[in-house]
């Protein structure tokens, strides 16, 4: 894969905010791009909080350059301090150090509601599974100095559009398994997608033929497949995240959609009321809420949600998701009987689900692990690569704007400042000391990040 296919392929993993509701030439490449331009409209233009898609506080922060102040959480202080290197994670910001965005507020700083969540509740609930005895979350507070060439434009990675680029990667390294691996790797892929026909089928005649299914059958049919393809508890996930988000209508939801913030505590809220052990090892391929407790499970979570309105909305939105993430641009599949099960033959039509079930499929397989830092590694470079072509210093999760926001590890004469921070009784964060730390472009191993393990660094994001 050269240069050129490299780059097109990280252009496409991202959304371009301020351009994505500007239409463009009509085309029959792409058969999705009615109904993409479609969805957008009706997420901006037929939802409660539909306009923070557009216009929100960390899209007025990206644009309005200067400095960045944010917030980042470790529990690994001593450590990381010891050593002076601070190493960015993998997970839906690719190679970045996972932050959130803090405000300026009188002599200290607000902390972004997901900010909030992630310091107060997710990373002590953490700790007290996993944490060493005496440890607790520190919060960090990074100042980025943007310089004049900072592309100010809003584009955010989309880890969902991935698929095409753990294809490749795997491609280019999978020599480093013998052949009876390969071999084993791809008949375990194939047999996976093979049998998950009928859910793929039904997105596809959701999709492309407008086929009417009752919410119930479908998730239910979701819920049997998740366990034979896990990239559908990511989408899964972020369709339930983003429906929440988008609809509710809650005096909290309000509040922080006046200050131009989404309310992350309801998909957070959501995700560890079903799944309390995710506050330990962190894993959304397992992400599959029973379907006949959705209901519960959401009223829990946000009483001024319609529940009957939200499961057609999945039915929907999730379909969509899998036919615009998961299967090869510009293909159409049709004619399931006659596909062959081959792996070759299936990437021409799967390529981006069959490269989200190797990038999964790798973390246990065989001798891969060892490996594996490097499959992400490389990763890294190429998404490190991309950004540093395009000036970008602070990319963040483009799969909606929520508020997560990594800082860029490789970007040259990256400028910035970090201080150890405390807490006052109003919620607001001081800089109490100056930290000589300094962040060094290699992934830490997946086995050390926060949410896996309880050793020397970051918090990977929650799409980890």
């Amino acid at each position: 894969m050269d240069f050129i296919d490299a780059y097109q392929q990280w252009a496409d993993a991202h959304v371009f905010y301020g351009t994505a509701h500007i239409p463009g030439p009509a085309t029959h490449a792409d058969p999705l791009a009615d109904r993409a331009a479609a969805w957008e409209a009706r997420l901006v233009e037929e939802t409660p909080n539909g306009r923070l898609l557009r216009h929100n506080a960390l899209f007025d922060a990206l644009t309005r350059g200067g400095k960045l102040h944010l917030l980042h959480v470790t529990h690994a202080l001593e450590q990381i301090s010891e050593h002076g290197i601070l190493y960015p994670s993998g997970g839906c910001l690719v190679g970045s150090i996972y932050c959130a965005p803090l405000s300026v507020s009188g002599s200290g700083f607000r902390m972004h509601n997901l900010a909030a969540y992630v310091l107060t509740k997710e990373a002590p609930a953490f700790v007290a599974k996993v944490g060493e005895p005496g440890s607790a979350p520190t919060p960090l507070i990074f100042e980025v100095n943007l310089p004049p060439q900072a592309y100010r434009g809003l584009a955010g990675v989309d880890y969902l559009r991935l698929g095409s680029i753990h294809l490749e990667i795997y491609r280019r390294l999978e020599y480093l398994l013998s052949k009876a691996e390969r071999h084993q790797l791809r008949e375990t892929i194939v047999s996976r997608t093979k049998n998950s026909t009928a859910f793929l089928a039904l997105t596809a005649a959701i999709v492309y033929q407008s086929a009417s299914v009752r919410p119930e059958q479908f998730l239910r049919l979701l819920d049997e497949t998740i366990p034979r393809l896990p990239i559908l508890g990511y989408l899964y996930f972020e369709a339930l995240a983003e429906y929440l988000m988008l609809h509710s209508t809650t005096a909290q939801t309000k509040e922080r959609a006046e200050r131009g913030e989404f309310n992350n505590w309801l998909y957070k809220e959501m995700l560890f009321e079903s799944f309390p052990h995710m506050s330990g090892k962190f894993d959304l391929a397992k992400f599959r809420p029973s379907p006949s407790e959705l209901d519960s499970l959401i009223a829990r979570i946000d009483h001024t949600i319609d529940t009957g309105h939200a499961r057609a909305y999945l039915t929907e939105r999730i379909s969509f998701l899998v036919a615009a993430r998961l299967f090869t641009p510009g293909e159409v599949p049709e004619a399931w009987h006659h596909t062959r099960w081959e792996f070759d033959s299936l990437s021409g039509q799967f390529g981006p689900l069959l490269g989200h079930l190797i990038h999964r499929e790798l973390r246990t397989f065989g001798r891969y692990p060892d490996f594996y830092f490097y499959f992400d590694q490389h990763k890294a470079l190429q998404a490190w690569n991309y950004w540093n072509h395009m000036d970008i210093v602070t990319p963040f999760n483009g799969t909606i704007p929520k508020g997560e926001i990594g800082i860029n590890p490789a970007y040259p004469e990256l400028d910035y400042r970090i201080w150890r921070a405390e807490q006052d009784d109003t919620g607001r964060l001081h800089p109490a000391e100056q930290l000589d730390l300094t962040i060094a472009p290699r992934l830490v191993d997946i086995k050390y990040t926060l949410m896996r393990n309880n050793q020397w660094t970051e918090p990977a994001t929650a799409a980890a």
